[in-house]
């Protein structure tokens, strides 16, 4: 199927005299007809045992994503956060390290910066653009893993993923990419060599801000024989001695994560979540186009504004980051945009302020129009210098573009830029 069929028809297929539209099944647990069958389980939970492990209506929306990926399983989380921690996780130990692009999401580099440094993992920061020859010296014996997002949020750079993975796959360890922005409509990643795909499932593939939520999606791509991760190969003995490689070949990292990691640590979706997600996965396919033409209208719009600095939208021409776009992301750049505005902090707080159609909201990537001011919101926490590696200024807009008629969002933009003449 392609993948506008697969948005509606994946992960669930009725049965004769099933219902059309995938059921919620509202339940924690399930019944066995003996002892035995749930003692089996124990040792290794394959089927529905209890609903912290799986659940029929969240399976089916894993496979959904899977495909969609073109992975070989996946992991559905209770946010983009979790899926982004236990994919490192599923790795690394104390002691361990693993490399990020530096242009990453706010909240994962305080993530990856302070929580897994108090765990013991380092996380070597490097900037994207940088020689492969540059790159190289970041690797340690200990590093596990690389980390990079298709479209950063919110610096809009275009993560090389061919690069990255080559030279991931020349150290012996995988890359794991975030496609939250541009989902797998705009971008796959693993087909491009990423081993793992992370998404934080809010954002475009709901569309609607209804759930918050996140998947891991497995590629079945990486050879996890190669002798940087015995974890993998050796014995579990808190599974009895199961092998991932031996017992679950190209499936060993997304079984590995469920068995151990979401085993312990819990974060699960409700099925009614994955029900809510999966109505938004139904249309994002034409949530995505309608999102990426109305972005190239409003950054066009905004480019010859005289209120504007800088606008940041790969879509444009003239934007550096134009023809990695058009070879990785050649069906648009999603519906976000950031854009500076003369004056600063100030100016940029008075602008959003003014605004009436567009939501101030900490989201992005929502049907509705919304605004952020990222070093104020979700940036926050970042020093002066983590700012500026991140791509963010103080005069920095993240504009999420929705699906509203795009004369009525050029006219709230109208207002925005009329308050800044008083």
């Amino acid at each position: 199927m392609k993948r506008e069929t697969q948005c509606l028809h994946a992960g669930y297929t009725p049965k004769n005299g099933e219902p059309r539209v995938m059921p919620i099944v509202q339940s924690t647990t399930y019944c066995f007809d003996s002892t035995e069958h749930i003692a089996q389980l124990f040792d290794m939970p394959t089927e529905y045992m209890y609903s912290r492990f799986a659940n029929p209506t969240v399976d089916a929306v894993e496979k959904k994503i899977a495909a969609l990926e073109g992975g070989v399983g996946a992991m559905a989380t209770s946010s983009g956060q979790a899926a982004s921690l236990l994919s490192i996780l599923n790795l690394c130990n104390a002691g361990d390290s693993f490399i990020a692009a530096s242009t990453i999401y706010g909240g994962s580099v305080n993530l990856f910066a302070v929580t897994l440094k108090k765990l013991g993992i380092e996380c070597i920061f490097v900037d994207a653009e940088a020689s492969e020859e540059e790159l190289q010296k970041a690797f340690k014996e200990n590093t596990k893993a690389v980390f990079g997002e298709t479209l950063a949020n919110p610096a809009l750079t275009v993560f090389d993923i061919e690069k990255f993975a080559n030279l991931a796959h020349k150290n012996g360890v995988p890359l794991i990419v975030d496609n939250t922005f541009a989902t797998p409509m705009l971008c796959r990643p693993i087909e491009w060599g990423a081993d793992i795909v992370v998404h934080s499932t809010s954002k475009y593939m709901d569309g609607h801000a209804l759930q918050v939520g996140g998947i891991i999606v497995d590629g079945g791509t990486f050879d996890w024989t190669n002798g940087k991760f015995p974890e993998f190969v050796e014995p579990d003995e808190s599974y009895h001695g199961v092998s991932y490689t031996r017992d679950f070949g190209k499936m060993a990292y997304i079984i590995k994560a469920r068995m151990q990691l979401m085993r312990d640590f819990g974060c699960y979706p409700a099925a009614h979540s994955a029900f809510l997600l999966n109505l938004g996965l139904e249309t994002l396919p034409v949530r995505m186009k309608q999102y990426c033409e109305n972005a190239l209208t409003v950054a066009e719009y905004l480019e010859k504004s005289p209120f504007v600095k800088s606008v940041n939208y790969p879509g444009l021409s003239d934007n550096p980051f134009h023809e990695r776009a058009k070879k990785y992301l050649p069906d648009g750049t999603s519906g976000v945009i950031s854009f500076s505005i003369k004056g600063g902090r100030e100016a940029a707080v008075k602008f959003m302020d003014n605004l009436t159609l567009a939501s101030n909201v900490v989201h992005v990537a929502d049907i509705r129009t919304c605004v952020l001011h990222p070093a104020s919101a979700t940036h926050r926490q970042l020093t002066d210098e983590q700012l500026v590696a991140a791509g963010i200024d103080a005069g920095m807009i993240r504009l999420s573009v929705g699906l509203e008629n795009v004369e009525d969002i050029l006219a709230d933009l109208d207002r925005g830029f009329a308050a800044l003449e008083k």
